[in-house]
């Protein structure tokens, strides 16, 4: 065991940044990290093993104590729980004689609920053993558990051949669908791969690169929409021994799967992104840090990259360019939402837990290793090949004065088309629900559970403040219905995530408490307003919903949401968004639970209420009614 574990340390250079990639391959051999894996590794890194412990504990899929032989990752999304979550759930339990969260008696089988794992067009799904299974039913949940016992391996459980375009490469055979709906510029396939790099790179300055993108005005497509040619530039220019670019393809917003779908069929866009990037800011070291639920593309991103050594497209002197040398390797995350915030990112690239860092110094200050570095989103490095490509002025004329270009958007839940859209900025909600076949739509969550929560109200239900959103400067009215609101930076930014709900839906009990659920497991606990905040503001609905609460419990989620903001990343400070929005769009449902002119809450039972701590140190109770 210990030379098993000694070679793994010596494949990377017993190098403590590489912790987490050692940790990967000791769970791939071994199932589990034990202690006498962590000590070896605590000595040979010389680190504490403390440190060893508090990365293995910070990430979903890692585990100190033995895993099943056959281990089943079952997602719990809100568009998994839309689909039939709950009877597919209680199939594997059943039939597998255990419940979630535990390994049967002989270790055969082990059941855990995991958050979003990409599949949101086709699930329910689950990882088994890193291989992915979509659109469950409790008919499958049942023939999975049966064919395992019989004895069968993990090939041999799979119900689909293979998906479509790359997902049926050898290197992936997966069941798992592109669902292509709509292609605009950024998924046109008539692009010639790596014809920039190729044929113009050489012809063209890394300033007049830059220039061209600072042009373009593209803006990152992760959410945060920082302008990518003024990054590249900052980049440029910071001194240092290493420059670093970073393709962020750790999507773990529920309702996202566009990286799923471009790092599939489009892959050599975003290697090329990259590649452009780092001629951009002169830099030399290339990550694509990617989710681990997306393990099984591994393999065949690796063949991708290796054509590309071979045609002297990764490399040095790339292209024949002198002096341009580059490469790119990826790094495997192992489960934890947070780590889509860059610098939680890095954290994690170095084997670390991944917690956001204070800022400043950004990362193109001082990133990873203290490097330089340049995190761009994956949909944002194939932007730049096309813009590299047909120049600023051609990408300028899609979408609209304050939104440049087109969006990938993924769009799942209660819709007969679910799948990748690419619209142009400025496109309604309204127009994507007719292109998604959605019908008897009650909500639509844009950007995902951080995001907002969009109702459709009529204009007269508007408060005043809302209604300024509907004016032209000539008085006009310019919508009939919060629908006819725009994706785009002024009205409506998106990262790219549309859940549709149809008016069958809870939207407190089933969609806003799945989605705090989702913060409250996915908080890094290192700011204590994410760490309590989310958990308080749940139990809070909670006591609303079953019919406990008062207007002043309302009140209360709205001041608790101005205090979540001081944490210090996004996921933090939206992790109330789901309250916050869903009480600012559907604030009568609220209303209708909290019971009516009354100030405090009359069915609180104050004898059943200290009835534990009176037992316990053998009080008796009198209540004085006066």
């Amino acid at each position: 065991m210990k030379e098993k574990i000694e070679s793994i340390l010596n494949k990377y250079n017993n190098d403590p940044s590489r912790l987490m990639d050692i940790l990967l391959d000791i769970m791939e051999n071994s199932g589990y990290v034990d202690e006498f894996s962590i000590s070896v590794i605590a000595e040979s890194l010389n680190i504490s093993v403390a440190q060893v412990k508090e990365t293995i504990s910070f990430y979903h899929f890692f585990s100190e104590k033995p895993r099943a032989k056959y281990n089943i990752f079952l997602n719990n999304s809100i568009t998994s729980c839309l689909r039939g979550f709950k009877e597919v759930k209680e199939a594997f339990e059943t039939e597998a004689g255990t419940s979630f969260g535990n390994l049967t008696e002989d270790g055969l089988i082990g059941l855990y609920e995991t958050s979003c794992i990409g599949m949101n067009d086709q699930g329910p799904a689950a990882i088994i053993n890193d291989k992915i299974f979509t659109n469950l039913t409790p008919y499958r949940a049942r023939k999975i558990i049966n064919d395992i016992k019989a004895g069968k391996k993990l090939e041999e459980l799979v119900y689909e051949n293979h998906g479509d375009g790359n997902n049926a490469h050898p290197l992936m055979n997966t069941m798992v669908y592109n669902h292509i709906r709509k292609k605009s510029i950024l998924l046109d396939e008539n692009y010639e791969k790596f014809d920039v790099i190729k044929n113009e790179l050489k012809n063209i300055s890394p300033q007049e690169l830059i220039q061209t993108i600072e042009d373009s005005n593209l803006r990152g497509r992760g959410g945060a929409g920082f302008p990518t040619g003024l990054k590249w530039k900052f980049g440029s220019r910071m001194p240092g021994e290493h420059r670093v670019i970073i393709c962020n393809a750790d999507e773990g917003e529920p309702g996202t799967f566009k990286d799923r779908v471009m790092l599939t069929q489009f892959n050599d866009l975003v290697f090329e992104g990259m590649v452009l990037a780092a001629y951009a800011t002169k830099a030399d070291i290339g990550v694509l840090y990617l989710r681990y639920e997306y393990k099984y593309m591994l393999n065949y991103l690796n063949s991708v990259l290796d054509n590309m050594r071979k045609e002297n497209l990764l490399g040095e002197d790339i292209s024949g360019i002198e002096g341009f040398k580059f490469d790119i390797r990826i790094q495997l995350g192992a489960g934890a939402y947070v780590c889509g915030e860059e610098s939680a990112l890095i954290e994690s690239m170095e084997g670390k837990r991944g917690e956001p860092r204070d800022k400043p110094p950004f990362p193109v200050e001082k990133g990873y290793m203290d490097y330089p570095t340049i995190v761009n989103n994956v949909e944002t490095l194939a932007s730049a090949v096309k813009i590299a490509k047909n120049g600023a002025k051609w990408y300028n004329s899609f979408g609209t004065k304050d939104s440049l270009g087109t969006k990938l958007l993924s769009v799942s839940g209660d819709c007969r088309f679910p799948g990748i859209y690419e619209v142009e900025w400025g496109t309604s909600i309204r127009e994507v629900l007719e292109m998604a076949g959605a019908h008897n739509v009650q909500a639509v969550q844009v950007g995902g559970p951080s995001g907002t929560l969009v109702n459709v109200k009529d204009i007269d239900n508007l408060s005043k403040t809302e209604l300024m959103k509907w004016y032209k400067p000539s008085g006009m009215m310019t919508a009939q219905t919060a629908f006819d609101r725009k994706l785009s930076y002024s009205d409506l930014p998106t990262g790219g995530s549309i859940i549709i709900f149809n008016k069958d839906r809870d939207i407190l009990r089933e969609v806003v408490m799945n989605f705090m659920d989702f913060f409250i497991e996915e908080s890094c606990g290192s700011c204590s307003t994410c760490r309590n905040l989310p958990r308080i503001m749940k139990e809070k609905l909670e006591k609303i919903i079953n019919g406990h609460g008062v207007r002043d419990d309302i009140d209360d989620l709205l001041n608790w949401g101005k205090i979540i903001k001081l944490s210090r990343c996004g996921l933090g400070q939206t992790a109330a968004n789901p309250i916050l929005s869903s009480i600012l769009n559907f604030r009568h449902l609220y209303e209708d639970h909290v019971m009516a002119m009354t100030d405090y809450d009359n069915q609180f039972d104050i004898v059943k209420s200290v009835s534990p701590a009176n037992s316990f140190v053998g009080r008796k109770f009198i209540h004085n009614h006066s």
